[in-house]
């Protein structure tokens, strides 16, 4: 994770916020203003794939990541996930 932040405009919904990578060519975003929809969002030859979530599922991938960035020793990362995870679903 860096310290800027990653938006993305979704055909439907509007702008989406980049919360953060889940695996090589997929990010996990959410809507900017309500953060209650959740899209898993891969590139891929054909472009851009959108694939809702639910809030649970979007959690659980934050956690893995989290728990990732600290098994790696990635503190800084780890602390800026963290407070993107404590606004987003807590």
């Amino acid at each position: 994770m860096t310290n800027y932040e990653t938006y993305l405009n979704h055909p439907t919904f509007g702008l989406l916020f980049k919360i953060c990578p889940v695996e090589q060519e997929q990010e996990l975003f959410t809507t900017l203003y309500a953060q209650r929809l959740f899209f898993l969002v891969s590139q891929n030859k054909e472009g851009l794939s959108f694939d809702p979530l639910g809030r649970s599922e979007a959690r659980l991938l934050v956690e893995t990541r989290m728990r990732k960035l600290r098994r790696i020793g990635a503190d800084q990362d780890y602390k800026n996930l963290h407070a993107i995870y404590k606004r987003t679903f807590q």
